[in-house]
């Protein structure tokens, strides 16, 4: 995924992690849980919140970038 893909994230789209796999061993599914943020003075940071499950939540950030893929992207398994 690329910078300007996660800047067109919206609340409630679905991303998956690659190397993250469901108990099926098909990609877990992560949900945008809030606004993704940007920068002004800098627009190569990016923060978007993503929930997974009940209780787990984590980020997006420009560091991780390069683990994420759209669900419309996915093949099923990387």
């Amino acid at each position: 995924m690329t910078i300007e893909d996660a800047q067109q994230l919206k609340y409630r789209d679905v991303v998956h992690v690659n190397g993250q796999n469901n108990a099926h061993g098909k990609c877990a599914s992560f949900r945008v849980n809030g606004k993704v943020h940007t920068w002004k003075r800098n627009l190569e940071r990016v923060y978007v919140p993503i929930k997974y499950g009940l209780y787990a939540y984590g980020a997006i950030t420009e560091h991780n970038l390069h683990l994420i893929h759209r669900e419309e992207d996915c093949n099923g398994r990387r």
